[in-house]
């Protein structure tokens, strides 16, 4: 994971703004930050959303660095699959932008 303090690479900003182009994806870091870490049936309930649809926004999210996950067992053995929002903060300027753009991977065109 990336320090907050440290500006993204182009490549990862990419990934941050396509993961949070989403109003679900946004509502699951909202209810992340608000209620702290959650399992996916509990989630999924919270913001009435089905577990594989939420399961396939999490994954996106979580590809982009912006929420984590960990599997724990519950006390009778069932294993659950916990995640929380990662601490990130964007911030987006011209400048920002310019930055982000020459770390770009270059593509083969």
């Amino acid at each position: 994971m990336t320090d907050i303090n440290t500006p993204p690479t182009g490549d990862r900003l990419l990934a941050m703004l396509a993961a949070l182009d989403n109003p679900h994806r946004l509502r699951i870091i909202a209810a992340l930050a608000s209620g702290g870490r959650n399992y996916i049936s509990q989630l999924a309930r919270d913001l009435g959303i089905s577990r594989p649809l939420l399961h396939l926004h999490l994954q996106k999210l979580e590809h982009a660095g912006l929420v984590t996950s960990q599997l724990e067992l519950s006390h009778d053995g069932k294993a659950l699959n916990y995640f929380e929002a990662s601490p990130f903060e964007l911030l987006l300027t011209p400048a920002s932008i310019a930055a982000a753009a020459s770390s770009l991977t270059p593509n083969p065109d």
